[in-house]
């Protein structure tokens, strides 16, 4: 390691890991300190938000970056992502139209063909002419006669067949849209980050280590952990999620931003057919009516999301930074639930309401039962607009980067700007390049994922089913060597 700079990053959620994995990559010393037992944990991510079709508040410019960062995360990360669609659906009583998402649909799908022209790796949401499919009424009604989820779907039509069995059609305006929009697991990103980082001999993993003192050391940090030890880093990046603000606090930075707690439910549905789409049914956030989310996993289980104060947002849930604090204050409630748990009166009328939410339109899904704990953390949002979707990382002093992202697929351009600025720094070898493909995730075996993404589960209470993929891309297995 002699002579090689030393990178200190705080947080091994997905900011934290990915900068590890790519600096560890191009041979640069970095130690890794993650106070939880495992990487990965906070805010649940279940979707790659390939388009964003999701939001409707946010700006095409958004959606289009979001589409580009998906495609790069899905060639980073492609063990993490379910090859299942998306439905997007507009109910009755919402203001809007599915006419109107028309626009933006045919503007992302022009840019993914753009992205493919350029790079034919690039094709990981399928075929660009089948970003997206309309399904009106009548095609709908000629599925409903289908076997349904029996067998892994190979058509749009297959896809749909068990929505068109059990949605509730006087709920919604048709058409309704199916998107190239995949599921992620990360429970098998926090699996295969941790045995890529551990086979890697320039990074040091330290698990169960809280960092407690942040302090400039001529032109370095010198790093002190609640274990009583201290290291000196010539560079340091600030990935510690919601609590980026207590680190900027050591160094005196001070910056606007806010934190979001919210939570999604973990339920069964023993009825369900085995291959389903994510659902996403549109409406106003903070609204009795706000979007609905149906999120499938293997073995029966849905993950739901409800945009309601009631059910994954929270009476003062958002909060923001003060001038005396760059951390933004969560209710102590909120933090003993991060830490230690939520009572279980909590999890069982929260997780109702959510099942109870989604079978308005489902009205199969009210025999849903409670499934599991909840998915749950609080989201940091750089600045001070609650709607932004896209951010990745900032660099208030000198080798000190501030990770910022609020949806995953944003580390990709996070862990390129921060090489970026490393080379300016003199660290890193000016001719440095990451490749889209890291070979230290390639050479995972399935076997050895899907093992510690089952133990990762097991150790937050979740069901072992959670950590398995519905349609996988398939990596390499022990067997074969290939």
């Amino acid at each position: 390691m002699k002579g090689r700079a030393h990178i200190g990053i705080v947080g091994g959620g997905v900011a934290g890991v990915t900068a590890a994995l790519a600096l560890g990559h191009l041979g640069l010393r970095v130690t890794l300190f993650e106070k939880g037992e495992t990487l990965v944990g906070g805010p649940p991510f279940c979707h790659l938000h390939a388009g964003g079709n999701l939001y409707r508040e946010i700006s095409d410019a958004q959606c289009v970056a979001l589409l580009r960062q998906s495609v790069e995360f899905a060639r980073l990360y492609p063990f993490v992502v379910d090859r299942r669609p998306t439905v997007v659906a507009v109910p009755t009583r919402d203001e809007g139209s599915p006419e109107a998402l028309l626009p933006r649909l045919r503007l992302l799908r022009s840019e993914y063909e753009k992205l493919v022209a350029q790079d034919a790796a690039n094709e990981v949401l399928g075929p660009p002419a089948d970003y997206f499919e309309l399904f009106d009424a009548k095609r709908l009604e000629g599925l409903t006669r289908e076997r349904a989820g029996e067998k892994l779907p190979q058509t749009a039509e297959e896809w749909m067949a068990p929505l068109a069995k059990h949605l509730d059609t006087s709920k919604v305006k048709f058409p309704l849209v199916l998107v190239q929009e995949y599921g992620l697991n990360m429970f098998r990103l926090a699996a295969g980050a941790k045995l890529a980082l551990e086979a890697m001999e320039t990074v040091e993993l330290r698990l169960g280590t809280e960092v407690t003192r942040v302090a400039g050391s001529g032109e370095g940090y010198t790093v002190g952990c609640d274990d009583g030890t201290t290291l000196e880093v010539d560079y340091l990046i600030n990935a510690a999620g919601f609590r980026t603000g207590t680190i900027d606090d050591m160094l005196g930075v001070r910056e606007e931003r806010m934190v979001e707690f919210k939570a999604a439910y973990t339920s069964r549905w023993s009825g369900r057919e085995s291959y389903w789409p994510e659902v996403i049914f549109h409406g106003r956030r903070g609204t009795p009516w706000g979007m609905g989310q149906f999120t499938p996993y293997a073995g029966g289980y849905v993950q739901l999301h409800a945009m309601t104060k009631e059910i994954t947002l929270f009476e003062k849930g958002l909060v923001a930074s003060t001038p005396a604090s760059s951390q933004p204050k969560l209710p102590e409630t909120f933090v003993e639930w991060i830490e230690k748990g939520w009572p279980e009166e909590e999890v069982r009328k929260r997780t109702r309401r959510a099942i109870d939410y989604l079978a308005r339109f489902l009205p199969d899904f009210a025999e849903a039962e409670v499934g599991g704990p909840p998915l749950f953390g609080a989201q940091q949002i750089p600045g001070s607009d609650p709607d932004l979707r896209v951010a990745e990382v900032a660099f208030p002093r000198p080798r000190y980067a501030r990770c910022e992202i609020v949806k995953v697929s944003s580390v990709t351009d996070m862990a390129e700007a921060i090489v970026g600025e490393l080379k300016q720094e003199g660290l890193c070898d000016p001719g440095a390049e990451l490749p889209d493909a890291l070979p230290e995730l390639a050479a995972l075996e399935e076997e050895a994922v899907a093992e510690e993404a089952a133990r990762v589960a097991a150790s937050r209470g979740y069901p072992e089913a959670m950590s398995r993929l519905c349609v996988r891309q398939p990596l390499r297995s022990r067997s074969s060597g290939s």
